[in-house]
C-alpha cells in the first residue's frame, strides 16, 4: 500500500501534458497556455488621459487658458499645446503634443472658450505609453489556467488565437448492479447511481470533455468490453466501483488483463483506500470506490491535480490558514484522511459526518481538512490549513 505522497507523485511521474493546439480567445476560459505570451505592444499604447479635464503644460503655469479642440477617446490630437492653450480631453483620450498633465474638470471653470483653473492637482493625471507593459515583456507564462481576467489581457493586446494544451478525453464508466439512474423508479434494495454525476460536474468545473460510457453490471466480461471499447476515444477512463476485495471486485483484474500496468492498487487515504490507477501506452485507468465520498474526494486530490498536469497545468489547491473551533478525534492513524469542513472567517467547525456514504456533508463542506497519517487528535484552537474547495 502507498502512502497519499507516494501516490500522488506516481501519478505526477507517469503524466505527460498532451499536444499542443490553436483555439479562439473565446474558448480560452480554464484552458492552460502550451506557449509563454509576450506582448506584442507597449500598454497603454501611446500616452493618455486618466480622466475627463483639460489637458495644459506642465511647465505652464495658468491659470487662464484658451481652449484650442475638443479630443474625445479614440481621436487624434489636431494640434500641438503653445503656452496658454489647452485642449479639453476626455478619459483614455490621446494627449497631444506639448501636453504633459491633464487638469481634472472639477477643478475647473470654463466660459467663452477659456478655462480657468479653481483648485490644486498635484497628480499628473496622465497613463503613458508603456506604462503597464513594454512591447516584447513576458506577460502570462506557459502553464497558466485561463480565467476571465487572463482573456481580457489577452484580447487588450490584440490576440485572439491562443496556443493551449490538448485537453483529455476522459471516459466515465460506473460499475454496479444495484445502481440507478435518477428519474427512474427505485427497486428495493437498489441506489441511485450518483457517482457518474458527480464526476461529470467535477470534470466540467474544469471545462474537460466528458464520455458517459455507461452504467455496467458486475459482471467481468462486460466491464472488460466496456474498457477495451473505451480505449480509441479516450485518453483516460475512470470507473466507479468494484475495486475493492470483495467477490463481485472485477475491475483490477479486468484491467490486467487487458495488458494494462497497475501502478498502485491501494493507497493509505481514507476515504478511497481502494484507489487503483494504471496506463497502458499514453492511456490512463483510475478505479475509484463506489462510495460517493470516496468518489468525490478521491477526485478532488488525486485525479484533479493529475488530469490538470496533462493539459499542462500544475494544480495547487488553495490552502488558507484557520483554526480548529471544536477537536478532531480518531481511533487509528495508519492513513491521511480527508474531513470535510465549513471554513467561515478564519474558523473551521467539522461537519457532521457519517462515513464515506454519507455525500449530503459535501453539501454543506466548502474545504477538506487533510489529517496526516500518524495524527490521532487535532485539539480545539489548533492553527491548521484547510483547502478550499
Amino acid at each position: 500500500m502507498l502512502s497519499f505522497a507516494e501516490a500522488q507523485q506516481t501519478m505526477i511521474s507517469h503524466s505527460r501534458p498532451l499536444a499542443g493546439e490553436k483555439i479562439a480567445l473565446l474558448s480560452g476560459r480554464q484552458r492552460i497556455l502550451a506557449e509563454t505570451i509576450s506582448s506584442p505592444i507597449d500598454v497603454p499604447p501611446f500616452t493618455k488621459s486618466a480622466m475627463d479635464g483639460y489637458a495644459v503644460g506642465i511647465d505652464d503655469p495658468g491659470p487662464d487658458y484658451r481652449i484650442v479642440e475638443v479630443i474625445a477617446a479614440g481621436q487624434i490630437p489636431g494640434h500641438a499645446l503653445q503656452r496658454g492653450q489647452c485642449a479639453k480631453i476626455m478619459t483614455g483620450a490621446m494627449l497631444p503634443g506639448g501636453a504633459d498633465r491633464v487638469i481634472k474638470v472639477e477643478l475647473t471653470r470654463e466660459s467663452n472658450g477659456l478655462m480657468t483653473v479653481s483648485g490644486h492637482d498635484t497628480n499628473t493625471n496622465v497613463m503613458r505609453q508603456g506604462e503597464d507593459l513594454r512591447a516584447g515583456s513576458e506577460v502570462l507564462a506557459r502553464g497558466t489556467l485561463l480565467g476571465a481576467a487572463e482573456i481580457a489581457l489577452l484580447a487588450s493586446l490584440g490576440i485572439n488565437r491562443l496556443p493551449v494544451f490538448r485537453r483529455p478525453r476522459v471516459g466515465i464508466i460506473t460499475t454496479g448492479s444495484e445502481l440507478v439512474k435518477p428519474g427512474r423508479p427505485l427497486p428495493a434494495g437498489r441506489i441511485f447511481n450518483s457517482n457518474f454525476f458527480s464526476l461529470a460536474a467535477q470534470l466540467g468545473s474544469m471545462a474537460v470533455p466528458w464520455l458517459d460510457l455507461g452504467t455496467v453490471v458486475d459482471d467481468a466480461k462486460k466491464i472488460e468490453r466496456a474498457v477495451a471499447d473505451s480505449l480509441a476515444r479516450c485518453d483516460v477512463i475512470i470507473l466507479s466501483g468494484g475495486v475493492s476485495a470483495g467477490d463481485f471486485d472485477y475491475v483490477p483484474g479486468v484491467l490486467k488483463k487487458l495488458g494494462i500496468a497497475l501502478h498502485f492498487q491501494k493507497v493509505a487515504v481514507q476515504p478511497g483506500m481502494p484507489t487503483v490507477f494504471g496506463s497502458r501506452k499514453g492511456k490512463y485507468f483510475v478505479g475509484l470506490p463506489g462510495n460517493p465520498v470516496s468518489t468525490y474526494i478521491i477526485f478532488e486530490v488525486l485525479l484533479k491535480p493529475f488530469i490538470y498536469r496533462l493539459m499542462g497545468h500544475e494544480f495547487r489547491p488553495q490552502l488558507v490558514p484557520a483554526v480548529m473551533v471544536h477537536p478532531f478525534r480518531r481511533r487509528q492513524a495508519l492513513r491521511t484522511t480527508f474531513v470535510p469542513v465549513h471554513y467561515h472567517h478564519g474558523q473551521v467547525d467539522i461537519l457532521p459526518y457519517h462515513g464515506s456514504g454519507h455525500v449530503h456533508a459535501l453539501t454543506r463542506a466548502n474545504a477538506l481538512l487533510a489529517v496526516p497519517a500518524g495524527t490521532l487528535e487535532i485539539p480545539a484552537g489548533s492553527n491548521i490549513d484547510v483547502g478550499l474547495l
